[in-house]
């Protein structure tokens, strides 16, 4: 839209220049020179964003007296709907509110109508207001500050900053409509290239989500209400579980160049290191990308996982290693995506949960906290990431045959035992350390703590399913120094769903 003066009249700015004099009047009394400087910014947060909130209703203001001018010429644009309709009819004075980041405005525009059709007015195209009452930067800030913290103090956050604009409940909806692109946007997404030289490396874990009754899934549902009919017990039974809680699944994408190592550079030796050689650094993770879902399937987490690396690799000429935990469904699953893809992939299970079996084997022959007990689990820890899993399974075995264990004991070594003669295709320790991959999955872990533990698993939650997951995928988006691009992703998305225009392309977008 061209430049349309508005002619001789009152200042259209007036009331801002009002504002403005008031607010340097009030700073040049002798009372105000006695304040100390909290007392100043307090005065000038408030005064300020009053000052900025009237700039915009009077620029606001400014463009409906220039609407209304111009429609008013000769030359008024014929306006046609979304169905392809002319609207033949103005009418002037159709306002709405606006809340924004600065408080509320009145928009104040021409609805050009129609004989039973739906007003339309252009000036909303122009602005790109929002369907709801609020705007998009407050939708913004409402999203970044929910997903920081509880709705309580994200609400506090958004009112300091902007005033009285919105409730809790409003809240949480801005949270879950905020998400709703995220998948279209790193569908267009192409990661960075890296070279052939550079490990492919992925990760995948699971972490329960606090939900309430309605969102449990239907199995653990039904668990909840049995133990429910049975009344209120003062304790859980060892082993048992509460049946609150919704298993989110988390996978984790990233580049990382080779370190190759030993086994004593992970393990020290038994009696401790001598300080002649030090142990060498392992692999640094470069490139992160998380994603984390508690609606969707884990096959399509892990299946959104692969397509992450599949982007970064399509020529398949990289090293794939894949580390997971050792969960029989984690295992199937990426078997089966591998498979499906025709990916060749090296699967390891983390060591440290091989390490955590170890110990409590250790335990069932020495007292906790001994050197004994330290010994004991080096050595053997040591001989797994030689690549001997099986040797050390047996060793462990047969010592508890020839010490006679008692069956309370000789369970953990058994429980040992299994856990690494069932995986010994995963444990080829040996190989990766020589090839510099990295044997542990504390990237997964830390996304876990950060994504799900500092935020949905704080004091008293518990989720309904639309709110869990957007928080999550809001939090994963924000983890990938992503939330910047995809807010503009999202505002020309949200455009485009509420203008749909038969001459759209004419019009400038805001995002």
């Amino acid at each position: 839209m061209e430049h349309y003066d508005i002619g001789p009249g009152p200042d259209p700015f007036a009331h801002s220049v009002s504002a403005f004099e008031t607010l340097t009047a009030t700073l040049s009394r002798r009372t105000a020179g006695e304040w100390t400087h909290a007392e100043l910014e307090e005065h000038l947060e408030a005064a300020g964003r009053d000052l900025i909130r009237q700039l915009l209703q009077d620029h606001l203001d400014l463009r409906a007296i220039r609407e209304e001018q111009k429609t008013a010429g000769a030359s008024a644009v014929q306006v046609v709907g979304p169905e392809g309709r002319t609207r033949p009819w103005r009418e002037k004075g159709h306002e709405r509110r606006l809340a924004c980041l600065f408080g509320n405005v009145n928009v104040r525009r021409i609805a050009c109508r129609g004989p039973n059709m739906s007003n339309v007015h252009p000036a909303d195209v122009l602005l790109s207001l929002p369907a709801g009452r609020h705007s998009m930067g407050l939708r913004r800030l409402a999203a970044v500050e929910a997903v920081r913290g509880s709705y309580d103090q994200a609400l506090d956050a958004v009112g300091r900053r902007c005033g009285k604009v919105l409730g809790k409940r409003r809240l949480a909806e801005l949270v879950i409509a905020a998400a709703c692109d995220i998948d279209a946007f790193y569908r267009d997404r192409a990661p960075v290239p890296c070279g052939r030289e550079t490990l492919l490396v992925l990760q995948f874990d699971g972490k329960g989500i606090v939900m309430r009754p309605e969102a449990l899934r239907e199995a653990t549902r039904r668990k909840a209400e049995e133990t429910a009919a049975q009344g209120r017990r003062g304790r859980l039974a060892p082993g048992e579980k509460p049946n609150r809680k919704r298993m989110a699944t988390v996978a984790c994408v990233f580049d990382t160049r080779p370190a190759p190592r030993r086994p004593h550079d992970i393990i020290h030796p038994p009696g401790g290191r001598t300080g002649e050689r030090i142990p060498r650094p392992g692999p640094k993770a470069a490139n992160k990308w998380c994603t984390a879902s508690v609606i969707r399937p884990p096959r399509q987490v892990v299946a959104d996982a692969f397509g992450q690396a599949d982007a970064r690799d399509p020529s398949r000429l990289r090293t794939w290693i894949v580390l997971v935990d050792g969960a029989r469904h984690q295992l199937d699953l990426v078997h089966a995506e591998a498979a499906r893809r025709d990916i060749e992939i090296n699967i390891l299970i983390d060591f440290v949960h091989v390490a955590e079996y170890v110990w409590t084997a250790a335990h069932a022959f020495h007292p906790a906290g001994s050197r004994d007990a330290e010994s004991w689990a080096a050595t053997h820890l040591t001989t797994v990431l030689a690549g001997q899993a099986a040797r050390a399974a047996d060793e462990m075995l047969a010592q508890a045959d020839r010490e006679q264990l008692p069956a309370s004991r000789r369970a953990a070594v058994a429980t040992c035992h299994r856990y690494l003669t069932g995986h010994l295709d995963q444990l080829h320790y040996d190989t990766a350390l020589a090839s510099g991959w990295p044997i542990a999955t504390g990237a997964i872990e830390g996304a876990c703590r950060h994504l799900i533990g500092d935020r949905l698993d704080i004091t008293g939650a518990r989720w309904g399913l639309d709110g869990a997951e957007a928080v999550l995928r809001l939090r994963t988006l924000t983890a990938n120094n992503d939330l910047n691009t995809y807010w503009t992703f999202h505002t020309a998305r949200e455009h485009e769903r509420l203008y749909t225009h038969p001459h759209q392309a004419g019009f400038r977008l805001t995002a």
